[in-house]
């Protein structure tokens, strides 16, 4: 299942690299357009015409944007399959990929979350198994600063890259393969986050339901890192992300820390950005953080899980 908001030409080229992955007598593929609004539809269409997919390839087509859960969980809606693999537009699944992440669902019954090893298009590895966002991860991020990371270094350990399977506290929904059995226990994605931090949360439930988490890197799939998405590339250059950003990063603190610990959160960070700004200051550092961050992370404080609304205009 690939999802689409505005990036026509991604999907077909994804669907390029699925197709023949995937045996048409016992399965199918899903091509949600997230109401882009442009001609992200007909495109798609007249492709699966022109290349023959059809029978194999599907078009759902959402009312409205309410973003990255939301999409899926229509798609998985739209279909009955035993496991759902979700795809971002801007990948490409490398040969065999498909069926290595079907062997690793058939080995390991009670994983309810695979993942694959991302990568760039030149094969080099991108890191897509992560531990849990924390408390002090803010203080640490917003700090950077060599020393205070070195000495809490336990706090901030990365899941390291590997060519073993590992069993990470959540992988990357880029690309992700869904168990039925899973989601008809712990329910869809949750669609109060309209993106980012969804694949946290739904890793975070799986867990404590009891399912595990894997990361099969034997399964390659390409990872074209922010060709759908402008929050990538705000980050890298320091401008301001979209507010749903913001949003999710709220969302998921006080759903697990409750709104006490989304406030913690919000002080750990400005202290961490006290620190920062200071070696900015004084040794001529260039700032690292993103443009009125500092107000962004406030902004959701007092209403941190209020309903979302809905965004159909807005890039995701």
């Amino acid at each position: 299942m690939i999802l689409n908001f505005q990036t026509p030409a991604l999907v077909i080229d994804c669907l390029a690299s699925l197709v023949d992955q995937i045996d048409p007598t016992r399965a199918g593929i899903v091509a949600v357009d997230n109401a882009s609004g442009d001609k992200s539809l007909q495109t798609i269409a007249n492709a699966i015409r022109e290349r023959r997919w059809d029978g194999r390839v599907w078009l759902v087509s959402a009312d409205r944007n309410d973003g990255f859960s939301a999409g899926n969980n229509l798609g998985i809606k739209s279909i009955d399959a035993d496991a759902y693999l979700l795809l971002n537009s801007d990948t490409i699944v490398r040969p065999g990929a498909v069926q290595a992440l079907l062997e690793a669902a058939a080995r390991n019954p009670k994983a309810g979350i695979i993942g694959p090893r991302l990568e760039w298009p030149d094969g080099t590895a991108q890191r897509s198994a992560f531990r849990n966002p924390t408390l002090i991860d803010e203080f640490l991020d917003a700090a950077a600063t060599g020393p205070l990371t070195r000495l809490l270094r336990r706090y901030e350990e990365p899941t390291p890259i590997t060519d073993d399977p590992v069993e990470p506290e959540w992988t990357s929904f880029a690309c992700v393969l869904l168990r039925r059995e899973m989601i008809e226990e712990i329910g869809p994605l949750d669609e109060s986050f309209f993106m980012y931090l969804e694949d946290v949360d739904y890793c975070r439930r799986a867990r404590r339901a009891g399912w595990r988490v894997l990361h099969w890197p034997t399964a390659r799939v390409v990872h074209l890192r922010g060709a759908s998405s402008p929050v990538k590339q705000a980050i890298v250059s320091r401008s301001r992300p979209p507010a749903y950003y913001y949003l999710s990063r709220s969302r998921y603190f006080a759903k697990f820390y409750g709104t006490p610990g989304l406030w913690l959160a919000n002080l750990l960070w400005l202290a961490g950005r006290t620190i920062s700004f200071a070696r900015e200051f004084w040794g001529n550092k260039e700032r690292h953080t993103c443009e009125r961050q500092w107000f962004d992370i406030w902004r959701n404080a007092l209403t941190p899980l209020r309903p979302p609304r809905a965004a159909p205009g807005k890039r995701q």
